[in-house]
């Protein structure tokens, strides 16, 4: 038996596959059937307590005494599945995942014995959790601990999946008492009611100025700006930037790095920090280390900068994303941003990059220190021609 950690995998020696997931609470588990592209074909692909099988897939209750299960039999799945990923909410609608990390174990359907185990570690105000994923990679099929989490819930999960929610109209005030409004509706037959979400701020309309983050977490549209403060809050001390992609054609692994490059005022480079180089500015900026092909959900490679700790002369960071193996942006999928409040794990600014060139470079965003020592972040998206970090600095500057 293995004990993973996020982003470890291994080999399944068996066609049959039973993951467990287990915690204090009782959970809502589901299995999700992913094509190439990452998403579900249809609302069959969603396999849950009121649709417990598909093809290939299928759900298991404890009951509420015994973990609820996903079996997967990688013999049975339909032609062009690629992944399915397992996922677990709490059953009390809004409650998070702090201090109830669950535990995920994978075994052989059919003789029950352990291959692994998995907890992720350091939740807080997740509600609902990417927790493992059975994919194929180079006709082999593996498992690999996920550990990502959603802050809003079950509807999280379904956008990224490409399961949409819909939710019904609040209905207009009335003078007269009103009984309680229906639950959410959904576009998969069935689906239980997803616990509330945190509001999430809309993206702001073109020449509209900066949002916060008030609202929640922030959808960013290109060159769409959103100040770093929150409620009157101290400002942020220690985010992470975390950076992530996904091959676009079957069996191709796309060597991407991820890297940041800091300035000074005049626009002047100060350092940069990449796979070749994961720490500078005196332990400031620390870099995760390389993904050499991108496989796998969640994020690929994470930048961790403490904002309290970068030198005064450190007043603009760009992030950017180069294709060291060579492969042009249009063989990219999914490629995407998100910056997350290190201290409480929660998502705060996400920028999905929905177009792409043939180039080998891209400025994904920025942050910006403001004279009264506050952050802001902007969506960059503006692809160079680059395969390394050195051909970025540059342009890098002229986005400041």
């Amino acid at each position: 038996m293995t004990a993973m950690t996020p982003g470890s995998n291994l080999p399944l020696n068996t066609v049959r596959v039973t993951v467990d997931v287990a915690a204090p609470v009782r959970l809502d588990v589901s299995g999700l059937l992913l094509a190439a592209d990452g998403k579900v074909r249809s609302d069959a692909d969603f396999i849950f307590y009121n649709q417990p099988s598909g093809p290939g897939v299928s759900y298991r209750s404890g009951g509420g005494g015994a973990p609820d299960s996903i079996t997967v039999d990688t013999g049975a799945l339909p032609p062009g599945i690629e992944r399915i990923v397992v996922t677990a909410s709490p059953d009390a609608a809004g409650q998070t995942f702090q201090g109830i990390e669950p535990t995920a174990t994978v075994r052989h359907a059919d003789s029950g014995a352990v291959i692994a185990t998995f907890t992720p570690p350091q939740l807080g105000t997740e509600t609902a959790l990417v927790v493992v994923e059975v994919y194929q990679r180079g006709g082999v099929w593996k498992v690999r601990a996920v550990g990502q989490g959603y802050a809003n819930g079950l509807a999280g999960i379904a956008t990224d999946f490409g399961v949409s929610v819909d939710e019904e109209p609040t209905p207009p005030p009335v003078a007269a008492p009103q009984a309680p409004a229906a639950p959410a509706a959904s576009s998969w037959p069935g689906a239980p009611a997803a616990p509330p979400a945190p509001p999430t701020a809309a993206p702001a309309a073109a020449g509209t100025g900066k949002i916060n983050l008030d609202k929640g977490r922030v959808s960013l549209q290109k060159n769409q700006t959103v100040s770093l403060v929150k409620g009157g809050r101290p400002l942020l001390s220690q985010v992470k930037m975390g950076l992530g992609w996904e091959p676009a054609f079957r069996g191709a692994d796309i060597d991407l790095d991820a890297s940041v490059i800091a300035y000074g005022p005049q626009r002047n480079h100060i350092d940069s920090c990449y796979f070749g180089k994961l720490s500078i500015l005196g332990g400031a900026i620390k870099h995760s280390g390389d993904n050499l092909t991108g496989e796998g959900a969640g994020d690929d490679e994470v930048i961790v900068v403490d904002l309290g700790r970068l030198p005064a002369e450190a007043t603009g960071l760009v992030f950017t994303v180069n294709s060291f193996s060579g492969q042009k942006f249009t063989e990219v999928a999914k490629a995407y941003c998100r910056l997350i409040d290190a201290a409480s794990g929660e998502e705060l600014v996400r920028f999905d990059l929905t177009g792409a060139e043939p180039q080998t470079g891209v400025m994904m965003a920025k942050l910006i220190r403001q004279f009264s020592g506050e952050w802001e972040m902007t969506a960059i998206g503006e692809f160079v021609k680059s395969r390394t970090v050195r051909g970025m600095v540059q342009p890098g500057s002229q986005t400041l």
